[in-house]
């Protein structure tokens, strides 16, 4: 368990406690906790485990956390982060600091059997809650080549989304990873720095675990879970996310009557030199943080 651990270094830390600003007696809720990073270093500043909620939807992650917090006094929800909304929202809890980190976690990366890698040969899954139906598979091998296309167009941004849904088509039925990676590799010639099958691992991923959709519908809840004076901070990895969260955090902030929202960050804030140099996948996060206004 341990080297997992050490394999998941929390992104952008420094920067979402100079944002949220946790401090002593703080309530606080991490949507996306995975394993442990960002919440070990927040709770060493509020030292308020009882009034602290860790979810995650993935059992590996949930495990790890109760291991290290539920003796503490953390509560740890085994559920995604707007099934977990909901159900704050309905028990009608609100807290001081309130994060999320939408990236998947680097072990998921590191581990070929849970299908997220590219060049690790794994099967076709990408779940990132087990208990789920829909994999990878499913899609790569029975989905009609027009509605390939319109998953790795919408949630990949692949210019090359009808060729490479031909070839997937034509090459079916496909296994692992790595033989999906190599038939998309078919559509790219010659070299690029990053994988030309990264923007479709991407776009499957995205439509498996459904997350745009639970985003788009989560961050008004997330809003409305903060106390007045409350932090909120989104950390996303790719500019879908990014843009529902810059849109959602505008739409209750600036110069409205009703404006709910301060916004903490004008900008997106990003992984500084030193980060990336032990972080190489800080490179794409990108932090948003707001606070509720105090009426």
């Amino acid at each position: 368990m341990h080297h997992k651990l050490n394999s998941h270094i929390p992104v952008l830390l420094e920067q979402v406690l100079s944002y949220l600003k946790p401090k002593k007696g703080d309530s606080y809720l991490d949507l996306t906790a995975g394993y442990g990073g960002h919440a070990q270093s927040i709770l060493e500043q509020t030292k308020n485990p009882n009034q602290t909620v860790l979810v995650d939807r993935d059992h590996q992650a949930v495990e790890i956390l109760e291991a290290l917090f539920a003796k503490q006094g953390a509560s740890i929800l085994h559920k995604d982060f707007l099934n977990a909304s909901q159900q704050m929202i309905a028990e009608g809890r609100r807290f001081d600091v309130i994060l999320a980190d939408l990236g998947v976690s680097s072990p998921f990366f590191n581990e070929a059997s849970r299908g997220f890698a590219i060049n690790a040969e794994g099967p076709l899954d990408m779940r990132m809650d087990q208990r789920q139906e829909l994999t990878a598979a499913d899609i790569v091998n029975k989905y009609p080549a027009a509605d390939l296309t319109e998953i790795l167009m919408r949630y990949g941004e692949e210019p090359k989304a009808r060729l490479i849904a031909q070839l997937i088509v034509q090459h079916r039925p496909i296994a692992t990873t790595t033989e999906l990676a190599n038939i998309v590799a078919r559509a790219w010639k010659g070299h690029s720095r990053v994988h030309p099958a990264t923007r479709t691992f991407q776009a499957l991923r995205i439509a498996i675990n459904d997350e745009l959709r639970q985003l788009e519908i989560s961050l008004p809840l997330w809003i409305d879970l903060l106390t007045p004076g409350g932090r909120l901070g989104v950390i996303s990895f790719h500019s879908l996310e990014d843009r529902l969260v810059k849109h959602a955090f505008a739409e209750s902030s600036g110069d409205l009557y009703d404006a709910k929202l301060q916004l903490l960050t004008k900008h997106p804030v990003t992984a500084n030199k030193r980060e990336l140099a032990f972080n190489p996948r800080a490179r794409s996060a990108k932090l948003r943080a707001v606070a509720k206004i105090k009426t």
